[in-house]
């Protein structure tokens, strides 16, 4: 049923701000806002937990924190320090295993089955990892330890913040039994809704139904559901994970409804994406255009080509058909973005124009 791997999520606790808060003591203890101006019409990238007690969390609109905490302190975001400070942590893990699945700067996969330390135990390995990441940077981290991945990254939210969850295998099934749907990983809130529909609201409903069953109500995604359920997940510790997509995105500063203005935000964009794919030597085969209108209300239309997407040129080319699958030009928009994933790094096929006179 399961693999002899020793897995361990490591999650650092409240990232950016925990950061900021360390950085700028008159910070500490008080309710932290990394984001946009608490007028502004950005987004909060992460809170304190301090913060989180009034109901704030990452992603929703800064007027909306601030209504809920009058007395919050708002900063801006400083990426340069954060990425500074994961390389430090990211580094601390590498001392202990190669097999390191960064998933994002402030959390990661570690393989210890086999490790530096030859110590047998994952959790106590966990543990010395926490104590050198508080050591070193005076930052908190959480952990899950487990045999497999989702089950590790599931444990390390478990006692969150600074704190550790092991999940040996004769207890995965218990586990599982009571974990919310909404926990299971690929179940996001629509499926969620579906499932609580068909009466799925823990593990222990969702085993109940067999496979091909949950395959016809939610495609892919019930055959992975099928498995974790069960305790089944061999997805291996990546260390060099492949880039899946490459994008970026904007919410401007005031709500704009003309299509002309909208295509003049797409094309800085694309522009900026041209620049991200030439730096990595890529291109993709697939562009999607993310819209979010006034109400918050977002979409996302995409277009998978023969040829793959090189730059602003190409990009630009799809755009008037995507944006004809949208209501922009007749509704105001307050977030735009592009992306290009279904990557390929095999620049050698790459179509480019002849100078004239030809050869």
């Amino acid at each position: 049923m399961y693999t002899k791997r020793k897995i361990i999520h490591i999650d650092m606790d409240a990232f950016y701000a925990s950061v900021e808060q360390k950085d700028n003591p008159r910070y500490r203890g008080k309710p932290l806002i990394v984001g946009g101006r608490p007028k502004s019409r950005g987004v909060v990238a992460a809170c304190s937990y301090e913060a989180r007690v009034f109901g704030i969390h990452s992603a929703m609109p800064c007027s909306m924190a601030a209504r809920l905490c009058s007395q919050a302190v708002f900063v801006r975001p400083r990426i340069h320090r954060y990425k500074e400070v994961s390389l430090k942590i990211m580094k601390i893990f590498r001392q202990y295993t190669d097999l390191v699945e960064p998933l994002s700067l402030d959390e990661a996969f570690l393989d210890v089955t086999v490790n530096n330390t030859n110590n047998p135990s994952a959790t106590l390995v966990a543990e010395q990892i926490r104590r050198q990441i508080f050591r070193e940077t005076g930052l908190t981290a959480s952990a899950g330890v487990s045999y497999n991945k989702f089950l590790a990254k599931v444990a390390s939210d478990v006692h969150k913040p600074n704190g550790i969850t092991t999940i040996p295998p004769e207890h995965a099934m218990d586990f599982l039994s009571s974990l919310p749907i909404g926990k299971f990983f690929g179940v996001g809130k629509v499926t969620e809704k579906k499932m609580t529909d068909l009466g799925i609201k823990n593990g222990s409903d969702l085993r109940s139904w067999d496979r091909e069953k949950l395959i016809i109500h939610f495609g892919k995604t019930g055959s992975f559901l099928s498995d974790i359920v069960r305790g089944i997940d061999n997805r291996p510790v990546q260390p060099n994970r492949i880039r899946k997509s490459v994008g970026s995105e904007t919410t401007l500063r005031q709500d704009i409804r003309e299509i002309e203005r909208v295509l003049d935000i797409l094309s800085a964009i694309a522009e900026k994406i041209e620049r991200s794919l030439l730096k990595l030597q890529t291109g993709g085969y697939t562009v999607t255009l993310k819209i979010r209108y006034s109400d918050f209300t977002t979409i996302t239309r995409s277009r998978t080509l023969k040829n793959p997407i090189f730059s602003k040129s190409d990009i630009l080319h799809c755009l008037p058909e995507l944006l004809r699958m949208t209501e922009a030009g007749t509704r105001d928009v307050r977030l735009l973005g592009i992306s290009i994933s279904n990557l390929t790094l095999n620049k050698g096929n790459r179509p480019h124009q002849l100078l004239l006179p030809f050869p």
